[in-house]
């Protein structure tokens, strides 16, 4: 998948992730990320915003796993 062409929805970011939508919602709430744009209500985020909730799940799974940083 082209990442720099993609609009990058909530769903979109989490098939994507292959997490479930709550987590992203969460992150994207929790960690003050602005979406780049709206088309309707979705809102869409930029291809770094998708980067960094990849690292935060990542941080968050290994924490939970006992592997803490």
């Amino acid at each position: 998948m082209n990442t720099e062409n993609t609009l990058w929805t909530v769903a979109r970011i989490a098939a994507h992730l292959s997490v479930d939508r709550h987590r992203i919602e969460y992150l994207i709430d929790s960690r003050g990320i602005k979406p780049i744009a709206r088309a309707g209500i979705a809102r869409i985020f930029a291809p770094a915003d998708v980067d960094r909730l990849k690292n935060e799940i990542e941080r968050i799974d290994s924490q939970r796993q006992g592997g803490a940083l």
